[in-house]
């Protein structure tokens, strides 16, 4: 019993980190080449039929990995696929932006591979990209089909162009994306059409099986070529296959870090931090009130400043980072006779491997099967603002609450804080669709900040190791460039 309470869990830890690694190695690589700036993977069908090609565009905040399901749809269709990192965007550091470039690039490439049909090529776009492909085959009439996917306006659109235009949105879109279609399709004739993909929304619509099959059909009815009967591959594949490398990472870190730090008798220094917090205001507020309370005045300066900070010319990552950071500086401003113990020597040699394997625990399942996630170019300073910022307000949650519920009350108050500013204009609309995801990596955060106290860890370890989890794919995947 006592072998399968404390060794089970670490060894359900390593088969799934074995599996979901041994799971993403079976998918196909690209080809990765640079072309005039701009960061281009190619997948191409097994054998490299002779054939028509198609070009994938990302949206706002996206890369060509995102969208290498669709990739995977359309070389078991037997298409040549080139996808694009857009400037800003992936690996691309390009600036200033200029997606019809980038496209240009990517359609002038695909052209040139051998086995490509270059008078037979068409263009799949999300988002950001379907307006850019869109926007593309207005002006190139030689484009034989496009597909848009949550298209967010259609002034580009006229009645008879683009030629073989298919629009998908999710059921679950904002209305503005329902009503783009609509306008769409007003005069326009039979070779442009709209589907709504049921139960998705914004991101989901990505990983529909639906959304897929619908894609790779109207492509092949625009070549004339007869859909195979096989079925397609999930979409899901890569995103599950690197959930399940994702969970066993974080499974193990509670065993990396018992192995570092051990398992004290009791957790020093977190217990007076209430009666600090209480002295500063009226009255007695239930713990967890207080913590709220603190949190709430902080996130409200945090909400007024945050726009005029310098960190904002990183665009959305540097606004999020600026947000945390005041938020945190106002919380240690309300706790400034609070201390933090050092822990001695020991945390500081742990701090060495905890920090990367946090870091790695995201970013390799990320990079490997969902997105982007190796900082380049400006990036580096973006993810270092980030971390910083984040590390401030773990520090100060710990200081202030020194418990996981704490931790997720300061949590889902920043990111209330961030979806408000969003709403009333002080931030880009499109932190909107950006914290659900926040919300999801500050819960694994409190996790690991929860396993590092069980420790006896001191608060700066656990700001530091649990932040870079979140900042990492905040600096990683947003984009630097508008």
């Amino acid at each position: 019993m006592l072998f399968v309470r404390r060794w089970l869990p670490l060894l359900l830890a390593v088969v799934a980190v074995v599996t979901g690694g041994l799971l993403l190695s079976r998918f196909p690589a690209a080809d990765h080449v640079v072309v005039d700036g701009v960061p281009l993977d190619v997948m191409r069908p097994a054998g490299s039929p002779p054939g028509p090609g198609v070009v994938v565009a990302h949206g706002y905040a996206g890369s060509a990995k995102l969208m290498r399901q669709f990739g995977d749809t359309l070389v078991a269709r037997g298409y040549t696929v080139v996808l694009p990192d857009f400037d800003g965007h992936g690996a691309n550091t390009r600036t200033p932006v200029d997606l019809q470039h980038d496209l240009d690039v990517a359609v002038t490439h695909l052209r040139s591979l051998p086995g490509v049909d270059s008078s037979r090529i068409a263009l799949v776009g999300h988002s950001m990209g379907a307006t850019a492909v869109t926007t593309y085959a207005v002006a190139h009439p030689d484009i034989a089909a496009t597909v848009a996917l949550s298209l967010p306006g259609s002034g580009m659109v006229t009645p008879t162009q683009p030629a073989r235009l298919l629009m998908l949105v999710g059921q679950l879109e904002f209305p503005g994306f329902h009503q783009t279609v609509t306008r769409a399709l007003e005069g326009a004739g039979s070779d442009r059409r709209s589907a709504t993909v049921p139960a998705t929304e914004h991101i989901s619509i990505l990983y529909a099986s639906r959304a897929h099959r619908l894609t790779a059909d109207w492509i092949d009815a625009a070549f004339g070529r007869t859909p195979p009967t096989t079925d397609l591959p999930s979409p899901l594949r890569r995103l599950a296959s690197a959930g399940v490398l994702m969970l066993g990472l974080l499974a193990g870190f509670s065993y990396v870090v018992r192995l570092l730090l051990g398992r004290p008798a009791r957790e020093p220094g977190r217990s007076s931090t209430y009666l600090v917090a209480a002295a500063r205001l009226p009255g007695r507020l239930p713990p967890y009130l207080l913590v709220a309370a603190v949190s709430a005045g902080a996130a409200l300066i945090a909400v007024l400043v945050a726009p005029l900070l310098p960190t904002t010319r990183l665009e959305l990552g540097g606004y999020a980072g600026g947000f945390v950071a005041l938020m945190g500086l106002a919380m240690l401003a309300f706790l400034r006779r609070a201390r933090s113990p050092h822990g001695g020597v020991r945390p500081l040699l742990a701090a060495l491997l905890l920090i990367p394997y946090a870091a790695a625990a995201i970013a390799v399942p990320l990079q490997l099967g969902f997105t982007h996630a190796v900082p380049v170019g400006r990036r580096w300073w973006l993810l270092l603002v980030v971390w910083l910022g984040f590390a401030l307000l773990a520090y100060a949650s710990d200081l202030l609450s020194g418990s996981v519920r704490g931790d997720l009350i300061v949590a889902a108050i920043a990111v209330c804080a961030l979806t408000a500013a969003s709403v009333v204009g002080l931030a880009s609309g499109f932190l909107i669709l950006v914290v659900p995801l926040l919300a999801v990596l500050t819960v694994i955060q409190a996790g690991l900040s929860a396993v590092l106290r069980g420790s006896g860890a001191p608060s700066w370890l656990l700001a530091l190791t649990g932040s870079i989890l979140v900042a990492w794919p905040i600096a990683t995947t947003l984009p630097i460039a508008l």
